[in-house]
């Protein structure tokens, strides 16, 4: 019994010295992981439009946080616009006998329209300042920006509409790039499993080989938990998971283009990288801990995806480059 007791406890305490290194609750971390993988495989087996829906569904829930997110400084994005224009931008893309086309041309409509919309004087809302109010910040977190009149009320407008063009082109415009190399090439689902999973295996092996491995700090003052040894323990699993994926899903194409997994892996690893960075220094800048908390053992949606959004022009361009 003592020795049972002894291993739950020595066991209990690697997980959560684990849980310390990774900065995430591991049990919850897998248990969403696993769950989001069979809901995109499902959506990928069902139909096509099943999973472009999915990422409008995936890209509202990352408006909703960043809505929120923003506001804790005082800082407000037009949430309805950006639903509707990024949806209608996400499907016209899928949809359009021109994709890219499409795409600009929605995107730069979405710009101008959440531009004006930010301009209009409307308020936060109840329920933006209670999500506002359940927020997690970092000590130091920088109050919010008074709204008064004159020049005050002129750089809160200017605020508004700032911030709201960079969610555009954060969020609907790299977006759109998980939409378009469904369009090319005829190889639709293979695009979306290396779009998707590539920059997560990436994560994962980052994840681990930081946590057992990582001495040297990447970026101590933006992220303290990166490490070298996690972004090339980064670069090392996307690399193999791009060989897997290239395997099971191109088939006979190894003789002429087996040097792509090396590149995709190396772009994956390294823009995955810089993706999470860019992330914890927004992310620092209001002064929150977590863009959200709709995923359990991830945080919110944008901690989940905001590696696979900066890889997804990269890799778009590389697979219609190679022609895969």
């Amino acid at each position: 019994m003592h020795t049972h007791g002894q291993g739950a406890h020595d066991a209990d305490e690697a997980l959560q010295d684990i849980n310390a290194k990774t900065g995430r609750n591991m049990p919850q971390a897998v248990g969403t992981a696993v769950l989001l993988i069979a809901v995109i495989v499902l959506c990928l087996l069902v139909r096509l439009d099943a999973f472009v829906a999915l990422i409008v569904i995936f890209m509202s829930l990352g408006l909703w946080e960043l809505r929120v997110d923003f506001a804790v400084i005082g800082l407000r994005i037009p949430l309805l616009a950006l639903w509707v224009c990024s949806a209608f931008t996400l499907f016209a893309t899928f949809y359009a006998s021109v994709p890219l086309l499409a795409a600009a041309m929605c995107v730069m409509a979405t710009v101008v329209l959440t531009a004006l919309s930010a301009s209009l004087d409307m308020g936060m809302g109840d329920r933006i300042a209670a999500a506002t109010a359940r927020k997690d910040r970092h000590p130091g977190a920088r109050p919010q920006v008074p709204v008064g009149d004159g020049s005050k009320r002129f750089h809160q407008y200017l605020g508004n509409v700032s911030v709201s063009v960079l969610t555009v082109l954060y969020i609907p415009l790299l977006a759109s790039f998980l939409v378009l190399p469904l369009t090319f090439n005829g190889h639709p689902v293979a695009h979306a499993v290396m779009l998707i999973f590539l920059p997560a295996i990436s994560d994962t092996g980052g994840l681990f080989s930081g946590a057992w491995l990582g001495k040297h700090k990447l970026s101590p003052r933006i992220s303290p938990k990166k490490s070298v040894e996690g972004l090339l323990g980064s670069v090392l699993a996307s690399i193999i998971g791009a060989y897997v994926i290239f395997a099971l899903t191109y088939g006979d194409m190894w003789s002429t283009r087996g040097w792509v997994p090396v590149l995709m892996g190396v772009i994956v690893g390294v823009v995955g990288t810089l993706g999470d960075l860019s992330a914890s220094m927004l992310k620092r800048a209001i002064g929150i801990k977590d863009m959200g908390h709709l995923l359990k053992g991830h945080g919110g949606v944008l901690d989940r995806v905001d590696s696979i959004l900066m890889c997804a022009p990269f890799l778009t361009l590389l697979l219609w480059a190679t022609g895969l």
